[in-house]
């Protein structure tokens, strides 16, 4: 939206976007869910870190290849080697234009553009290549798992193809087990960031593009038949019956499965059928509760006849009522601050010290919730939040103009939500599944939404979903009326009074903000600009006390909002963004963080930090108020 009606060179931008491509307004009759992911990868398997791994980290060597030279130009010989085979001269007339030993490497994981400079604004392909030894025992098998790589990564092991996975932010592995030698192993990946415009992001986004390998690539070794995935929540209609199931793989499907939680004196076996599955249903009435004020995890053994894993979970239940929130049944409101996945400095986060600088922040804020946008963030920021107490809204970029109308598009669309919920639907922190941000309305992108919300649901029951809706302005009312809403069960609106438009800071409590639904509304996105370091009065854009003034403006406006249930003003710390680049002021860099990129904090995290301290004192006084009065 940015500020709906206020926003009208978005609109028109939009406008011509749709315009531009051949069938993009195209209205669906619905989407086929047979139509194929783009990726080709195996199922993927839950929870690595519990698993035998071996860190394919540090610096590989790396070749920029702009015009995919390495790929085009190789494929079709009569014995095909592109950048892919780690070739080497055999003679001295051999003639071979690229040589990984000789080329500079990229640290992995990370991100290209911020490890050198003529790569900062590169968007296109590199090659990455890893020489490793790995002496398989019988009756194991290997698989490469990687945390993400942006945007598509074509994987290859001694010059043969592993497969293909499409998509920035989510994970995928691939098995090698029957490809690995002892010796001289050769992994190499062609990861593509070109943006596209039927990509999921497309074209056009506010964050910066950081190409490559940019989360952890592991082997990861598992028997011959193993627990590839597993599943374990609290009945949100029943609360005192732990649900869940577990999944093998492998020849021996037919196993004994026993899952342990040992602290609970908690223990549960059950017989998988001739694919592997079983599920379950038993009581767990002395589960302690997970919450922000009470993170408590349990230690989790999922042990088969040939395979054993170890996680730590946390169990709750997360409900509706009304505009009400249920937190283990009890009104909550949700003290929240929006995040990029964006170290200190610029470049992608991806470790749990980065995590926990970033969630700290949070904290400090008095936060007990935080939105990971605009796309699955890496699991370590999830788990992190998990620990630390932190409710979390989790998204994936189906975001602004996206091609609505395209079969491929949403099974691109459906192919992330399914990869972000297989790796975090065990992460009690994970609260919201979120399907979209600021998308215009229309038949077609309604269609498509439903369908993805639909199997949200399907794949995971027991979270709520939501996406930042659409708005209308009625004068100086803003109305809840997305017909997204019906299909809801969190309404989120993004609204940018007093920033985009021509509404003053001074007059934003003037207005008022109406639903037409009986859900909870979280306010996912409010805010200003300002450089940190830049003072004036309040009426002087980009400045600290502009800013400040924007946000006291803005809860003055909320606290009188019957609906509101909780808020992630955006955003916690400036990010790199390329459509900023007013120089000496953003230098393409998005300055609506309450933090600078270094961390320095601005004024307005002071006045935010003041209200939700008010409000968490209120809510510890009075745990039996009604969820409406958090607001006020």
């Amino acid at each position: 939206m940015r500020a709906a009606a206020a926003s009208l060179s978005f609109l028109l931008c939009t406008a011509l976007l749709l315009c531009s491509e051949p069938g993009a307004q195209a209205q669906p009759t619905g989407f086929d869910a047979a139509t194929p992911a783009p990726s080709q990868v195996d199922p993927l398997i839950q929870h690595v870190g519990g698993r035998q791994t071996t860190d394919l980290g540090g610096g590989w060597p790396a070749i920029i290849d702009p015009y995919e030279n390495g790929y085009y130009n190789y494929r079709y010989e009569p014995t095909p080697a592109g950048y892919f085979v780690n070739r080497q001269p055999q003679d001295p007339d051999d003639l071979i234009e690229y040589d990984f030993a000789a080329s500079e490497p990229l640290e992995v994981p990370g991100d290209w553009n911020s490890q050198r400079p003529e790569l900062f604004l590169y968007e296109g392909t590199v090659w990455y290549g890893k020489t490793f030894d790995y002496a398989l025992p019988e009756e194991r098998r290997l698989f490469v798992h990687v945390g993400a790589a942006n945007y598509e990564a074509r994987a290859y092991l001694n010059g043969a193809p592993l497969g293909v996975h499409v998509g920035g932010f989510t994970p995928f592995n691939l098995e090698v087990t029957d490809r690995v030698r002892a010796t001289g192993n050769f992994l190499a990946f062609k990861v593509d960031n070109a943006r596209r415009r039927d990509g999921v992001p497309t074209v056009n986004t506010d964050w910066w593009n950081y190409g490559g390998l940019t989360r952890p690539v592991r082997l990861v070794e598992v028997p011959a038949t193993f627990v590839r995935d597993y599943a374990l929540h609290l009945d949100p209609a029943a609360p005192d019956i732990l649900a869940g199931w577990v999944q093998l793989d492998g020849a021996d499907a037919r196993q004994t499965v026993t899952v342990r939680i040992p602290d609970a004196e908690f223990a549960h076996t059950v017989e998988t059928d001739a694919d592997g599955y079983a599920a379950f249903r038993v009581a767990a009435p002395d589960l302690r509760r997970w919450s922000p004020e009470d993170p408590h995890r349990y230690a989790v053994v999922v042990e088969a006849e040939t395979d054993r894993v170890a996680d730590t979970m946390g169990f709750r239940t997360l409900t509706t009522r009304g505009a009400d929130l249920l937190l283990n049944g009890v009104p909550v409101f949700l003290r929240g601050i929006s995040i990029h996945e964006e170290a200190l400095g610029g470049g992608r986060a991806y470790t749990r010290a980065q995590a926990r600088t970033l969630l700290g922040w949070a904290k400090d804020l008095g936060c007990n919730f935080v939105r990971l946008a605009h796309y699955p963030h890496n699991e370590a920021m999830v788990r992190e939040a998990e620990a630390m107490g932190l409710l979390v809204w989790a998204e994936i970029p189906v975001y602004w103009t996206i091609l609505w109308g395209h079969a491929e598009v949403y099974a691109l669309a459906r192919q992330q939500l399914r990869e972000m919920v297989a790796r975090d639907r065990n992460r009690a922190a994970v609260a919201l599944w979120s399907v979209a941000n600021e998308t215009p309305r229309s038949e077609a992108r309604l269609a498509f939404l439903t369908g993805l919300i639909d199997e949200a649901r399907r794949l995971d029951p027991t979270r709520l979903i939501t996406a930042a809706t659409e708005v209308t302005f009625e004068g100086r009312t803003l109305v809840l009326d997305d017909p997204l809403g019906d299909h809801l069960d969190v309404i989120g609106v993004n609204e940018y009074l007093g920033w985009y438009g021509d509404t003053p800071v001074a007059e934003i409590a003037a207005f008022r903000i109406q639903s037409t639904f009986d859900k909870p509304l979280v306010v996912s996105e409010f805010g200003a600009g300002a450089k940190y370091g830049l003072r004036g009065d309040a009426g002087t854009i980009w400045t600290e006390d502009y800013q400040a003034a924007l946000y006291r403006q803005q809860i003055a406006l909320l606290r009188e909002v019957d609906v509101l249930r909780g808020m992630s003003p955006w955003i916690l710390m400036d990010f790199r963004s390329p459509r900023r680049p007013l120089p000496g002021i953003q230098d393409f860099w998005n300055r609506k963080g309450l933090l600078s990129e270094r961390g320095q904090r601005k004024l307005a995290f002071g006045v935010l930090q003041a209200f939700y301290g008010a409000l968490a004192r209120q809510d510890a006084g009075d745990n039996s108020r009604q969820g409406s009065s958090a607001t006020r």
